[in-house]
């Protein structure tokens, strides 16, 4: 009797692992998109919710002083006069100010905001001990709630910056970013060019500019009430859910054009301040040259997601996300006109409800 033996396959066969590879390689470029799609969706939305919180942290600031926060402050004289770099009065921003209502008052309480900004008391080490002066940390905090995930981390370096005001070159001056400005309102070129519709002097407040938050404080040594004064949420006469307080400008120190990294002039990265606390942060809105945007030429109407200088700038597709006086969170497409924008942006314009 002849018997026959049955061999066991033990593996799989080159041509078999290489269909397999195939078909998961497929299946990976299928969902890769998705999960990507998924991630951004979950950004936007944390993003959305940061400025959600800046809102609430507004209107808690505004219950407790009368009125909303300017969008900075300088002192009214030198606050310290040991100060080596002389008499400086520049003071903090908006995203200083209420830092306590954004549950960050241990930050706040350390003493940063009592001094200029243009003071090393308050410079990170390697800057303040050349000068004699024993630093502090705090403007170099990363405070979350500034932060929008979907936004690239690069470090907000001030070095350019104080090398530029004739300083030694003390190595990095790294600053806490934010990725969200107070509009202040818009250059004259916005008007006249893209948005003529709107009205060219809205300030109802006595000084400042057209935007709710457009007023910069002033701020007696040592505390003591801020002037002029501040927008009160009456100010807002277009209508607190019609009017933009802040927006995203993400990226910053960095220049961004379209979502790619520039690095030609006019944009050098110094010019793009994006420290949190400092003033300069907030935006006058400007209109770029969409064939020409990194040049900075105001020579068109590209108002969102153009270029992360004097520009609203989010790295979401299709626009921004802004906050209005209601503190609702509203996504700015990048689409809107100019005259719908400018008309958001004024407190006190007197233009038709735009409902954007």
């Amino acid at each position: 009797m002849v018997r026959t033996s049955v061999q066991r396959r033990l593996a799989f066969t080159l041509i078999e692992l290489l269909v397999v590879i195939a078909i998961i390689g497929v299946l990976i470029g299928l969902l890769l998109p998705a999960v990507q799609k998924v991630r951004e969706a979950a950004n936007r939305m944390a993003c959305s919710n940061n400025l959600k919180q800046i809102g609430l942290a507004l209107h808690n600031y505004a219950d407790t002083n009368g009125a909303m926060p300017p969008y900075g402050f300088d002192f009214t004289a030198n606050p310290r006069a040991a100060n080596p770099l002389g008499n400086q009065t520049q003071g903090s921003s908006l995203q200083s100010l209420i830092l306590p209502f954004i549950e960050q008052g241990n930050v706040s309480a350390m003493g940063f905001f009592q001094d200029s900004i243009i003071d090393p008391i308050n410079w990170p080490s390697n800057w303040a001990t050349p000068f004699g002066a024993p630093g502090n940390a705090v403007g170099s905090t990363t405070i979350k709630t500034y932060l929008c995930p979907s936004a690239p981390r690069n470090p907000v370096n001030y070095e350019k910056y104080f090398v530029s005001q004739g300083l030694p070159d003390l190595g990095q001056f790294i600053t806490g970013a934010t990725d969200y400005a107070v509009i202040i309102g818009f250059d004259e070129f916005f008007r006249t060019q893209c948005a003529g519709s709107v009205s060219p002097q809205s300030d109802q407040s006595g000084g400042g500019n057209v935007g709710a938050l457009g007023v910069k404080g002033k701020l007696p040594p040592g505390g003591g009430q801020m002037s002029p004064g501040p927008v009160r949420i009456t100010d807002l006469i277009d209508g607190t859910s019609n009017t933009l307080l802040m927006s995203e400008d993400s990226g910053r120190t960095q220049p961004y054009v379209k979502n790619q990294p520039y690095n030609g002039a006019p944009l050098n990265g110094y010019d793009l301040n994006g420290g949190w606390p400092d003033y300069n942060t907030r935006i006058e809105v400007k209109p770029y040259d969409v064939n020409n945007l990194g040049t900075g030429a105001e020579g068109g109407c590209c108002i969102i997601n153009c270029n992360n200088h004097q520009n609203i700038y989010a790295f979401h597709a299709g626009g921004a996300n802004s906050l209005r006086g209601d503190g609702s969170v509203q996504f700015l497409q990048a689409n809107i006109t100019p005259a719908i924008l400018g008309a958001l942006i004024t407190r006190a314009g007197g233009e038709p409800n735009t409902n954007q």
